[in-house]
């Protein structure tokens, strides 16, 4: 199957029917661009009483069946990654063997995949290229241009898709943050000149289409955070998504402004600054400690931040729980706060941990608890969905990285902000852009490796 120069597809082999696990495909002119290329995590095991989790016997990870573009590799124009987060880039390891393309992404995250790269020996293998925000790049039959968007992680870029024969807008992950703290902000000018131009289709993000309003702003949270952590008695720890760099800058001011020193707990915590600070994106005056001198200050003096929000085994705060952890333990009076929320599904693991930290007499504050907002959702709420629509303006509409019920829900978004047609399909399902928008029967059997399932394109 492959498309010819009338044909302009769209080819979603994960993240569509479930969040994570992104991996998409644009076809056109007998080639095809692929974006995105992610992983997903199991669904946790049960959760004994003392908070350990049993495992089913999942991989550690699991991402998409790449076997139809494996196969095809010869026409795989290039690879794009819109942003460092694990469901978008986690794979590229795993994969890239098996497909062996360049692959194009922004500074930020060209450094966070070296650092991936490294560890599986394929860093001198891998051809990296480094494309500012703005810039267009001839990908094969493609013309693709990086715009700035704002999402919870540095450098994240939406991507125009220019061929022959029509356009796609597709969006990545997003939200419109007008003050993101850290890296390139957004203009709403970029994205009406799209319009002018012509949309054909708008791939676009569905994690939070059922939140109503506006998503909350990284600036926002610095209050609630600091009047919790100036409260406190003894150490505070701090648990949130080691990608979030803006929210570990928040973090940094408030230390110093509580008299605080701050470490960081859990790899990823470390990888995520130590790539900021390579690529300019950590000011010198967020200055942190070695987490091996935290067990030796004054309980009042420490705030450290650590994996672990999701409930996962083998975390920092996991650890911490336990009396595992090598650098200190929590002890009765202490506060742990819960920067982060729920991702569907961890709901289970995060109650245990909460148990055991109760257990050892540590104050527990979530982000339902706090009387002020300590996190902000990196996708777009419905109000900012709205918006996007109307700014681009594109023919059809085509939800992505959500379940069912997202998707449905962000279709009638859609329709209500006036694109004539929206097409909601899962995994394996072609999406016929160009010549004339229709549909067809899941055309790949696709999904996490050796999981496979069938759907149909739904048009509204």
């Amino acid at each position: 199957m492959t498309p010819d120069h009338n044909d302009l597809w769209f080819l979603p082999l994960g993240g569509t029917g479930e969040i994570g696990m992104n991996l998409n495909l644009y076809g056109h002119d007998g080639q095809w661009l692929m974006v995105d290329c992610g992983v997903t995590f199991p669904k946790r095991g049960r959760i004994a009483a003392d908070g350990t989790v049993h495992h089913r016997g999942e991989p550690p990870v699991q991402m998409a069946d790449p076997a139809f573009i494996a196969d095809r590799r010869d026409k795989l124009a290039g690879l794009i990654i819109t942003h460092a987060h694990e469901d978008h880039i986690g794979a590229v390891p795993y994969l890239w063997p098996l497909l062996q393309c360049p692959v194009y992404t922004s500074r930020f995250t060209a450094e966070i995949l070296r650092r991936k790269l490294a560890e599986f020996d394929l860093l001198h293998r891998v051809p990296i290229i480094e494309v500012d925000t703005g810039e267009r790049r001839q990908i094969g039959p493609f013309n693709v241009q990086w715009l700035a968007l704002t999402h919870s992680i540095p450098d994240p870029n939406a991507l125009m898709i220019r061929t022959r024969i029509g356009n796609i807008f597709h969006s990545g992950d997003w939200k419109l943050d007008d003050n993101p703290l850290v890296g390139h902000g957004y203009t709403t000018s970029t994205f009406t000149d799209l319009a002018e131009e012509g949309v054909a289709a708008m791939v676009c993000d569905s994690t939070n289409a059922t939140v109503q309003g506006h998503s909350v702003s990284e600036a926002a949270l610095h209050e609630g955070l600091r009047d919790l952590i100036a409260v406190a008695e003894g150490r505070v720890i701090v648990t949130c998504f080691g990608s979030n760099i803006a929210r570990l800058h928040t973090l940094a001011s408030i230390a110093r402004e509580t008299g605080r020193y701050m470490g960081l707990l859990g790899r990823s915590l470390v990888n995520m600054s130590g790539a900021a600070k390579a690529t300019g994106l950590w000011p010198g005056s967020d200055k942190l400690i070695s987490p091996a001198h935290l067990g030796y200050l004054p309980r009042h003096e420490v705030l450290g931040v650590a994996t672990g929000s999701q409930g996962e085994p083998r975390t920092a705060l996991r650890r911490l729980a336990q009396g595992s952890h090598p650098d200190f333990e929590l002890e009765a009076g202490d506060t742990v706060i819960f920067s982060a929320r729920a991702i569907p599904g961890n709901e289970e693991a995060i109650e245990a941990l909460i148990s055991q930290l109760r257990k050892l007499g540590v104050i527990v504050i979530t982000a339902e608890d706090a009387g002020a907002p300590i996190h902000a959702s990196g996708h777009p709420a419905q109000d900012e969905l709205k918006a996007m629509y109307r700014w681009v303006q594109p023919r059809i509409a085509i939800p992505v990285h959500g379940e069912a019920e997202h998707m449905d829900v962000h279709a009638d978004l859609a329709k209500g902000a006036g694109v004539p047609r929206a097409m909601v399909g899962r995994n394996g399902d072609l999406f016929m852009v160009r010549p004339v928008p229709g549909i067809r029967r899941q055309v790949v059997e696709t999904g996490r490796l050796g999981w496979q399932k069938q759907e149909l394109v739904r048009v509204y």
